[in-house]
């Protein structure tokens, strides 16, 4: 027969089983979440578009600039 203790120590397990199976879950629920963010239409292909966007505000100023530097 168990005694209190013996009863304490493998319920104490059990959950630290199950606590562990928990947060393993959710660690591959979050991975998940992440690496679908990064995809086509995620992080980089913003980045790609910002960076376009950025390059065609630059040629524009340095137009802009040119045209002013002959009018001066």
């Amino acid at each position: 027969m168990k005694t209190k203790k013996q009863k304490k120590i493998q319920s104490k397990n059990g959950i630290t089983l199950i606590a562990l199976i928990v947060t393993i879950i959710l660690l591959l629920i979050l991975a998940g979440i992440s690496i679908q963010q990064l995809g086509e239409n995620g992080i980089f292909a913003k980045v790609k578009s910002a960076k376009l966007e950025h390059m065609k505000a630059e040629a524009k100023e340095n137009i802009i600039l040119a045209i002013m530097q002959i009018q001066t």
